[in-house]
């Protein structure tokens, strides 16, 4: 069996879920945009420079949660999924996740955006598994703060090997692990895996990748949707 593993923002999502619900929330007047826009840009770039504090981006992201009742959140998510998502959800990044789901693969998304946010992702993209960063509830509502390890840099490492024990599995247990991103923070997991394919990759990846020998695929960039590859191994 081949253990597929997949991150999610800019890599089969072409976008931030992250950033874009906080801006989806600043659109609907549920944010003050004078006080949340400047953050969530912040933020953003602090993740793609791999300066990022997880702990401090996550007080800023799961407060709203715990706010909003869960009924008025899960309403939000719906029109989010379909103005936001659906959209971002490119047929180059589809056909990329089929074609390892028929083939019997175990599959997950791995990715350090909170599992309110990336569960109905993974769902629409009919990928069983999800390992994402959890959102602490209290009788079905959330309460800020985040539970567990957050699934962000060495944390994802941590919580795919957790994931797979309880399953009865290691790394070694599989003829063929891969891990699809984007991102100079996953480098952690990526060279954990046997395949890493860095996916329209930032210039840290990217240059590593190369210098490794690493697959790069482009689902994103223009011209590039139909998942045309380099170094293919």
């Amino acid at each position: 069996m081949e253990l597929v593993l997949f991150d999610l923002d800019n890599t089969l999502l072409a976008g931030d879920s992250d950033f874009e619900w906080a801006q989806f929330l600043i659109s609907r007047g549920v944010l003050d945009r004078e006080l949340y826009e400047a953050r969530n840009a912040t933020f953003f770039e602090q993740y793609k420079a791999g300066t990022l504090d997880i702990h401090e981006f996550l007080n800023f992201q799961l407060a709203p949660l715990a706010r909003h009742r869960r009924e008025e959140l899960d309403a939000w998510h719906a029109e989010f999924m379909a103005q936001q998502i659906r959209p971002r959800l490119t047929d180059g990044a589809r056909g990329l996740v089929n074609g390892h789901l028929e083939t019997g693969a175990l599959c997950a998304i791995v990715t350090a955006t909170n599992s309110f946010i990336t569960g109905p992702i993974a769902r629409e993209l009919d990928i069983p598994h999800l390992i994402a960063t959890v959102p602490a509830q209290m009788n079905g509502e959330f309460t800020g703060q985040p539970r567990g390890t957050p699934a962000f840099r060495e944390g994802k490492v941590e919580r795919v090997e957790r994931w797979l024990e309880e399953l009865g599995l290691y790394l070694g247990s599989f003829r063929r692990t891969a891990f699809y991103s984007d991102s100079l923070n996953d480098l952690p997991l990526l060279s954990r895996v046997d395949h890493p394919v860095a996916v329209d990759p930032d210039p840290t990846l990217e240059a590593h990748a190369r210098a490794k020998g690493w697959q790069i695929m482009h689902l994103h960039t223009a011209g590039a949707t139909d998942g045309s590859t380099e170094n293919d191994l």
